[in-house]
Order: structure tokens, then sequence, then C-alpha cells
């Protein structure tokens, strides 16, 4: 796992990955040869030379805390995860506002949480289901509309404190699955009988009970991320912005 080291003094941090001497790799586009040159690099021994002689932390990033406001795969994203020490609880704020740029991190004293902001059935998926699952007697479209617009209306009036979690795989970090409680399921079942003949009835409720607890009957949540930040107190270092080059750039300035 990656390692967090925090500059006590001056309040800011160092990711210790495994790809910190990875040599850096630039081009001069002007050049007809297009020569790559390579520069060797090592971020971490960086990092310990700016701030040699300072107080140094080693507060542990808690496991399965990473939280982002867009997708897995994005690279220009704000992500946040949690971390601690012996005596204090911190958020790592990880950014960048382009490509180009590297990653930065900053360490806030204080909590996040998720709000969620809404529960959806998975519309497209339950169709193409519905399709698939009932192939020798297809159900006529207006009865695959009645079951959605059946399954929303229960939905809509569904408590997610009641819910159970369910560990399916997102492309969204923000995205959470559910399983509907029992009372829901039940509601389901019985006005099924509404929707379909008493003769389909069975192979429907066989389609509840089959997708309910780990397919396109979960309910996907959607949250955002609510930050709070403690209040520092008073003659604690503001944070910075600890990426090696930023620090190594104030070095510089300063001299």
């Amino acid at each position: 796992m990656n390692q967090l080291i925090r500059c006590i003094d001056c309040d800011s941090i160092f990711i210790k990955t495994p790809f910190d001497r990875c040599p850096e790799f630039t081009c001069d586009p002007g050049d007809p040869s297009e020569t790559v040159r390579s520069t060797d690099r090592d971020d971490y021994q960086s990092f310990l030379s700016v701030h040699h002689g300072h107080r140094l932390d080693h507060p542990e990033i808690l496991e399965d805390s990473f939280i982002s406001e867009k997708a897995y795969i994005e690279p220009v994203k704000v992500s946040y995860y949690r971390a601690a020490n012996k005596t204090e609880r911190f958020v790592v704020k990880r950014f960048r506002e382009s490509i180009e740029e590297p990653l930065r991190f900053r360490l806030i004293p204080g909590e996040y949480t998720l709000e969620c902001i809404g529960i959806e059935i998975q519309s497209e998926e339950i169709v193409r289901q519905l399709k698939s699952d009932f192939r020798k007697s297809p159900l006529s479209q207006d009865q695959i509309s009645a079951f959605l617009k059946l399954h929303r209306r229960i939905v809509d009036r569904i408590d997610i404190r009641n819910l159970v979690r369910i560990p399916e795989e997102s492309s969204h970090p923000l995205e959470i699955f559910y399983k509907m409680d029992d009372v829901s399921v039940f509601y389901l079942l019985r006005n099924c009988r509404n929707i379909v003949r008493r003769e389909a009835y069975p192979q429907i409720e066989q389609f509840i009970y089959r997708h309910k607890d780990d397919g396109v009957l979960l309910l996907k949540a959607r949250h955002r991320i609510q930050s709070t930040e403690r209040a520092k107190a008073k003659g604690e270092a503001a944070s910075t912005v600890a990426s090696v080059r930023d620090t190594k750039a104030m070095e510089r300035e300063r001299g």
C-alpha cells in the first residue's frame, strides 16, 4: 500500500509509491529527430531533502476510504481518502486541474461524508433481462412499461437507511448498489398480478426472486461528497500543496 508522509512543521504531505523513481520522458516538438530525453527522478528523496531536519509523521491511510467525484478512469478529478495517526484523523485531498500537471495533495483536518441524492432503478438492464428471460412467452411493451412504472413507484417510497448495501462493482465511486427490502419485494410481487395474466405470474415471480439480490433489480444510489474542515488551532501552519515539484519550486523562489 502507498505510504503517507507528513511534514508536521510545514503541514505538507507526500505519498510514497513504487513509481517515485520512474524517469521522466520529454521531447521537443520542434526537433525533427523526435528524440525522447529521459531524466532520472527520485521524488521521495527530493521530499526528504526539502524537509531535512523537520518533524515527520507517518499517518496510516485507512483501507477502503477512497472516494472521488468522477469515474475511476478519469485522470483529472478531485479525490479524497482518510488517514489517521495515534491522535488525529485527516482527510487527504488529491487533485490536479489538467492532465499535464502532477498530482497534488492537501491534508485537511476534518472529515467527509456521503449524502444520498437519489435512488434509481436499472431501467435499461431490466428491459434487456425481461426480454431475455421471457423469450418463449414475450411480455408486451405495455407490460414491460407497467413493470418499470411499478418498480419506480415502489423505489420512490423507499428509505435508503432500511436497505442493505452490496459489494457490486460500479465504474463510478459515488454509485452504490443496494438490495430491495423484503416489504418492497412483497409489494412488487403482489402488484405484478395486475400486470400479467395468472398463467404468466409464476414466471414474473421467478424473475423477481432471481434478480433481486445480485441482478438487475438492485437499486443504484447516487451520492455527493460533503467535506467538513475542522478549524485549525491558533498558530498552526496553513495546509500546503505537497507535490515534490511544487515544493522544490517554492524553495527555488525563496533562494
